[in-house]
């Protein structure tokens, strides 16, 4: 789903500049993710170095992917507020990342991306939510953009646990689309994860499949999505990126809006999984697959090789 659409085709650096803001952890070694601080940052020199890049008849690709694929979250960000400010542009959002950023970020970090949307936008995320869905979808996704998901306290309350479990048996009839969207957008994932093997035990099937037999359309997509962001997130995110390398033309626009925002957090983990399941590394499936000025972006991001 497209929330909201640009009216231009951005620039590659257009591009990578609009996704700066999805991370939700500053990089520090030993974290998963493959980047860490730069030491020797200076936002007026990243941004000469960026206009330098992307004056004259030719585009110093290097230069790019040198300043956006080498510093943290906070530091791209002062890049990225710099470089509107001296271009007057404004990035085109991603398109298709509605569910997935409401889904897959922190409560403070999702404020902050809330933030930035009205500031770029002019109008509150929810309002467009609400004129581009509807019915189920739109209440979950204006549930999670609540940002009101329980914290994980580490006390597992197995008494919630089997009443969760009896809900979602029960609710299986129609008009009861309410007790899906408190369960699975209120509950930590802590908690959840032992609701979808409690309801499994209980009912000798995946609560997947439910789902494919109790909804339909844009509904059943967004829960099935949300079941594999709490079952595992890196799994999630390695599968969307084996799908973006699938077509014949490769999904830069997720390629690039996932590798940025993981890429401080929880990036390698994303890789094992993606080696795991597929067989292949990531960074060996990004050299095959992509071309262009956005390659060396790419592999740098993904930083290695899994053997």
């Amino acid at each position: 789903m497209s929330v909201t659409s640009g009216k231009t085709r951005p620039s590659l650096t257009q591009e990578i500049l609009s996704h700066l803001g999805l991370a939700n952890k500053t990089a520090a070694w030993g974290t998963l993710g493959t980047l860490r601080t730069f030491l020797s940052f200076s936002v007026d020199k990243d941004v000469q170095r960026l206009l330098r890049a992307i004056a004259g008849q030719g585009v110093d690709c290097s230069a790019i992917m040198g300043v956006l694929t080498n510093r943290t979250r906070e530091q791209r960000q002062l890049i990225c507020r710099a470089f509107q400010e001296r271009t007057q542009q404004n990035s085109g959002p991603a398109e298709d990342v509605a569910l997935e950023i409401l889904a897959t970020r922190s409560a403070s970090h999702l404020q902050e991306c809330l933030m930035v949307y009205k500031q770029n936008f002019q109008v509150e995320a929810e309002e467009d939510i609400k004129s581009e869905t509807s019915d189920i979808l739109q209440e979950l996704l204006l549930a999670l953009a609540k940002g009101v998901r329980d914290r994980y306290s580490g006390i597992i309350d197995y008494n919630l646990v089997e009443q969760d479990v009896q809900a979602l048996k029960q609710a299986e009839a129609p008009s009861t689309e309410g007790t899906w969207v408190l369960i699975f957008t209120q509950r930590n994932l802590e908690h959840l994860i032992r609701v979808f093997d409690q309801y499994q035990r209980c009912t000798g099937h995946e609560l997947e499949k439910t789902v494919q037999n109790r909804f339909h359309g844009d509904a059943q997509a967004a829960l099935l999505s949300l079941a594999s962001v709490i079952k595992n997130t890196p799994l999630y995110f390695a599968d969307k990126l084996h799908q973006a390398l699938q077509d014949i033309k490769p999904n830069y626009q997720v390629l690039m809006r996932i590798l940025i925002s993981r890429s401080e957090t929880d990036l390698l983990s994303i890789r094992a999984e993606f080696k795991k399941k597929f067989g292949k590394s990531l960074y060996s499936s990004l050299q095959d697959a992509v071309k262009g000025d956005c390659r060396s972006a790419l592999l740098a991001l993904c930083r290695g090789e899994d053997i």
